[in-house]
């Protein structure tokens, strides 16, 4: 593999290589291991591993029982913690790699992340021990050139950056505080077999060792390459997807550590890759004189772009002189990469499916995460305190069926209604001229800055009503009218009345 990609992505093999304590290597099999996803979503119908109880294989050793057994343990290590040491719940955590690792940091307004605090479980002080920086603005702003271009300074919007690893390492002590419950770093989910009163877990170790336990209910948090949302979607569990690639690096020339810069592009849509792309980057302070880049796009599941890890990284580190110049002592402390999925719901409310009797998807699994602001982390915190309390009673009622759990979600009407929004950032180059994105959000930033200040961090913020959305889409439409025929032309038919379908079933929920 690693000739391979000396070969293919000689930029991402040179700057791997020199990563810090041999590190490179496992990062960049990760980073294949990511992009197997592609593969697995056109290679038919998915593989089957949500089977009846009595397929169980004979004569199998269960080796445990437990209320819960969690697939997965990036952000559904929070969730598991929350269940274990509030609800007194036990707790079966499995993960292919170590449980608490993650490959992305996170971005939070302090408030948002105060939100923990509701579950009991993460104290003030010890969810600001966390907080490795606080910075006093932030800004959006997309090149277009000209008087239009405006750069949009937004306050209290991912102003905190988070070390993931030292949260979920907390989360990974208060759940193994019971003794009750445990963790299985390096075994890998392989299928599950499920019963009227109970459901029976598959996994394997890193040799292929093959253990059963048994469980009340599976929880997925398995992200993007779930088998089993595959499975409980018919192979489409995605609409749209957002590839990020970055680093955690220190060294450049000209990075600000007093701002965040939320959105920036600084090109036209680019071409080198398929059909058209905008890129877009992110840039955030991190400890001390560590800086977080980020690269990413917004684009459909089935357009023709190259939409691999290994092919962004190589245009990262093509192009990021272009936005953060390195300087002589320019040291990339470690990547950060991931897929992060969208979901189109095509009706009044939610349209994909999220669980099954004795099975419930969190975080990327459900994808139910904003997919304009893409923050899987955002969603979860938000949502914490009301998902584990109703999986509580759910245990406590025994009401696990397929319906039973699908009301535990992290379903959000005006969430939802922003992947319409993010259609528009998808570049389509049968529908748009090269600049069309950032035209259009720069018009988008000048609405927002004519509006109070509530406006852009309730978007930012995934925190908008109605009304508000409302009030911002009408104002852009009077200042920039090819909006409207934009809209016909992307979205078409079908996805204009989804757009109205989505706008109704917000205006009828109780979160307007």
């Amino acid at each position: 593999m690693l000739e391979q990609i000396k070969e293919s992505h000689p930029l991402v093999y040179s700057h791997f290589m020199n990563l810090p304590d041999g590190s490179g290597e496992s990062a960049l099999a990760q980073v294949a291991a990511l992009d197997r996803y592609w593969d697995h979503s056109h290679q038919g119908p998915p593989s089957r591993v949500v089977l009846r109880g009595d397929e169980l294989p004979e004569g199998v050793d269960i080796q445990g029982d437990f209320d819960l057994l969690y697939a997965g343990a990036t952000l559904s290590l929070l969730h598991a913690a929350v269940m274990a040491e509030r609800y007194g719940k036990t707790v079966l955590l499995v993960d292919r790699h170590v449980a608490g690792q993650s490959t992305r940091d996170w971005n939070i307004s302090r408030g948002e992340l105060l939100k923990l605090q509701e579950t009991g479980v993460f104290s003030e002080a010890e969810l600001d021990s966390v907080i490795v920086r606080t910075y006093k603005t932030g800004w959006v702003e997309f090149a277009s050139g000209g008087e239009r271009q405006k750069r949009l300074f937004i306050d209290n919007v991912l102003d905190c950056a988070v070390d993931a690893d030292k949260l979920l390492g907390m989360a990974r002590e208060k759940l193994l505080a019971g003794s009750s419950s445990r963790i299985c770093d390096m075994t890998s989910f392989q299928r599950c077999f499920t019963f009227p009163d109970h459901v029976v877990v598959e996994v394997s170790d890193r040799s292929g060792a093959l253990s059963y336990y048994r469980a009340q209910v599976l929880i997925d948090g398995m992200g993007v390459m779930s088998p089993v949302a595959m499975q409980l979607n018919r192979g489409r569990p995605h609409t749209h997807v957002c590839p990020t690639v970055g680093t955690i690096a220190s060294g450049f020339e000209d990075a600000d550590y007093d701002v965040g810069e939320i959105l920036a592009s600084t090109a036209p849509a680019d071409f080198s890759a398929g059909s058209g792309r905008q890129l877009i980057w992110e840039g955030f302070p991190a400890r001390g004189r560590e800086y977080i880049t980020y690269l990413f796009f917004y684009d459909a599941v089935d357009s023709d772009n190259d939409k691999s890890l290994l092919g962004l990284f190589e245009t990262y580190f093509q192009l990021l002189s272009d936005y953060k110049k390195p300087g002589r002592d320019f040291t990339i402390h470690r990547p950060v990469f991931g897929i992060i999925p969208a979901y189109s719901h095509d009706g009044l409310g939610r349209t994909r499916e999220i669980a099954a009797d004795r099975i419930l998807l969190f975080g990327d699994a459900a994808a139910l995460g904003s997919p304009l602001t893409f923050c899987g982390f955002g969603s979860m915190v938000r949502n914490m305190a009301r998902l584990t309390a109703g999986l509580d009673r759910a245990l406590g009622a025994a009401a696990l069926s397929k319906k039973d759990l699908e009301a535990i979600s992290a379903y959000e009407p005006n969430v939802a209604s922003m992947a319409n929004l993010m259609k528009y950032m998808c570049f389509d180059a049968r529908t748009d001229a090269p600049n069309f994105v950032n035209e259009l959000m720069n018009e988008v930033m000048i609405v927002l800055d004519a509006l109070p200040q509530r406006y852009r961090q309730a978007m930012f913020r995934d925190e908008m009503r109605l009304d508000e959305l409302v009030t911002v889409l009408l104002k852009v439409a009077a200042r920039y009218p090819r909006v409207l025929k934009a809209t016909w032309d992307k979205l078409g038919v079908g996805g204009s009345v989804t757009f109205v379908k989505n706008l109704a079933g917000w205006a009828l929920s109780s979160t307007r």
